[in-house]
């Protein structure tokens, strides 16, 4: 996020919530670490300081170098934890009802994100910036995502119920 415009801890949490809410979280004490850690790597410096001890940070030449990188260069790792599918496959050891109220609560969730996401795209000016024309197609798979969720699990619940009459 500095890469497109400086800024502070507050201002970079607030763009993160925005922006980034629905593909990765992160507390304002996760936030100020890393921006710690970015610094001590060189990768981001101090560009201004405020009132109140108030920094605002910006990339510098190695830490785009090292975006670019990330970006580009490295292949990320492939996702292979899911708590939630993982309780799925246990589903077994409870009785029907139980696992289809655990499908149905997982669904619940889903269709509130959905909600979420929806509201956020709503609140949002989009622009023909790159923060804004990326952070849409970021929200948008957010919102597919949980809408699939949010399908699966009735699907799931549905096919348990099938399963056992």
């Amino acid at each position: 996020m500095l890469a497109t415009a400086p800024g502070s801890g507050y201002d970079l949490l607030k763009r993160f919530e925005t922006a980034m809410s629905s593909v990765w979280t992160a507390t304002q004490s996760q936030l100020y670490g890393e921006l710690g850690k970015l610094e001590g790597a060189d990768l981001i410096k101090v560009s201004a300081e405020g009132p109140r001890g108030r920094k605002e940070y910006a990339i510098t030449d190695a830490g785009r170098s090292e975006l670019r990188k990330w970006l580009l260069e490295e292949r990320p790792p492939a996702a292979r934890r899911n708590e939630m599918l993982l309780r799925v496959y246990f589903l077994g050891e409870v009785t029907p009802e139980e696992a289809r109220g655990f499908l149905r609560r997982h669904g619940a969730f889903a269709e509130g994100l959905v909600g979420e996401l929806a509201a956020i795209d709503a609140a949002v000016d989009w622009d023909d910036s790159d923060p804004s024309l990326y952070g849409r197609l970021a929200l948008e798979w957010g919102k597919r995502y949980a809408a699939m969720e949010r399908d699966w699990a009735e699907w799931a619940a549905e096919t348990i119920r099938a399963a056992r009459c």
